[in-house]
């Protein structure tokens, strides 16, 4: 029997998950296939601004995960080399969250049987010249068919390929990402810290009152990134990291920081991976009833703290786009060459397209720019950089009174 279905998502991360309940909570059935055997839970934390959580309380999840992450109050920048120092209140809502608490808890919200485990998806096809949808290819060579195809696969998306998109760009960047646990209760509060230094760039934001997340962003050579510290053994990678923080000339107590995370949360990577703005302001998005969202659409630095939430509101807009044009859901049953039903959902993963490429091309830019700047060496790229960043505002403000809209 033909394995046919109305909606399928490729990835079952952060996007692929929220999109699926997205669609659920609009009544559209769709299946998420996960490469992994199990649920991927792991990964590090993840800051959600105010535009994020109006997308968490859109997809009715908001108030479960608020229980599981406090409120940051303060945020405090630091120039350690210059003696200066901000402290400023935050009004709007941000709360840092373990992604394995999101990832499980979107999971969970799913109906029994909305995600196949072990499905990797290595081909995808379109079913005939009359039309669109998609015939999928798995490693072990069985297919399916789907009305609807969605990629959240990630950067190195088969569904991006599939659309014609380019393999994303690298930048060149040390990246240490981690959990430390205070087991009596840390003394931070809610405040968010920042330190920013010469060729460095320190991030600490509590999650719970006894666990606090930190990252650390450095510029390094491209010649670093496939250092085999950093990729093959986790106990060197430190020694490669605190060897990187010594000639940055950071402040020890960020070093000392680092040496007393939990283990198993800290990651190391030596390359960030994203898709350029000019990519994304004229990259195709859509082949007949096949698209993207997340990583696989706008994979950016971590520089403003959005990938996660843009992926949020990218769930958000699609589904709503898809029950606009189809109500009652896609019936996986129906004929697969039926025109009238294609044009509508190809019109409606259109309009996806056209509501979120301004939002995903700014943010990326400014990822982009502050990424580009930490990096810079010379200083015609500083002034360029700082000059665009002058231009786009202050990005906080903008990106947290940013509202996606309801499902």
């Amino acid at each position: 029997m033909e394995d046919v279905h109305g909606v399928v998502i490729v990835g079952g991360g952060i996007g692929g998950l929220a999109t699926a309940l997205a669609l659920h909570r609009k009544g559209i059935d769709s299946l998420v296939l996960e490469k992994s055997e199990t649920l991927r839970a792991d990964g590090i934390a993840i800051s959600i601004h105010a535009n994020g959580w109006r997308a968490l309380d859109s997809l009715g999840v908001g108030t479960e995960l608020r229980e599981l992450a406090i409120r940051i109050t303060e945020e405090q920048l630091v120039w350690p080399q210059q003696n200066k120092s901000i402290l400023a209140p935050i009004r709007k809502e941000l709360r840092c969250l373990r992604r394995k608490d999101l990832v499980e808890t979107l999971a969970k919200n799913l109906p029994a049987g909305a995600i196949r485990f072990g499905c990797h998806i290595v081909a995808i096809d379109t079913p005939d010249s009359r039309s669109h949808g998609a015939v999928l290819t798995t490693v072990d060579g069985s297919t399916m068919k789907a009305k609807v195809l969605i990629g959240c696969d990630g950067a190195n998306s088969v569904v991006a390929k599939f659309l014609g998109l380019s393999r994303p760009s690298q930048l060149p960047c040390l990246v240490i990402l981690g959990l430390t646990t205070y087991p009596k209760g840390h003394p931070f509060g809610s405040e968010y810290l920042h330190l920013l230094g010469k060729g460095f760039a320190f991030g600490q934001i509590p999650v719970t009152e006894n666990i606090v997340h930190f990252y650390m962003n450095l510029s390094i050579p491209s010649t670093d990134c496939d250092d085999p510290y950093t990729t093959k053994d986790s106990s060197r990678g430190e020694d490669y990291a605190l060897r990187k923080l010594q000639e940055c000339q950071c402040p020890a107590e960020i070093a000392e920081k680092m040496q007393r995370s939990d283990p198993e949360s800290l990651k190391i990577l030596t390359r960030i991976w994203y898709r350029p703005p000019w990519r994304l302001l004229l990259g195709r998005f859509r082949r007949g009833t096949v698209t993207v969202a997340g990583d696989a659409m706008h994979v950016m630095g971590p520089f403003n703290g959005q990938g996660g939430a843009a992926a949020l509101e990218d769930a958000v807009v699609l589904a709503r786009s898809l029950s606009q044009a189809m109500p009652n859901g896609v019936d996986a049953d129906a004929e697969m060459t039926g025109h009238g039903l294609d044009e509508k959902l190809s019109a409606a993963i259109g309009r996806y397209v056209q509501e979120r490429r301004p939002r995903v091309v700014r943010l990326s830019l400014e990822s982009f720019v502050v990424g580009t700047l930490l990096g810079a060496k010379s200083l015609v790229k500083k002034l360029v950089c700082r000059a665009i960043m002058a231009v786009l505002g202050t990005r906080s403000r903008f990106h947290e009174n940013f509202d996606c809209g309801r499902l």
